[in-house]
């Protein structure tokens, strides 16, 4: 084992870290989408 296996920073599980970035990101995106289509919506 090399020194960074031993001495390991965070022992959360990694699912739960990607999972929180998907949906951070998704909710950022949803969130563009949401104000282009209102931008859209109110210029037509």
């Amino acid at each position: 084992m090399n020194e960074f296996e031993k001495n390991v920073q965070s022992k959360r599980n990694d699912a739960v870290d990607s999972a929180v970035g998907f949906i951070v990101s998704f909710g950022f995106f949803s969130v563009l989408f949401i104000i282009g289509t209102v931008i859209h919506l109110i210029g037509s």
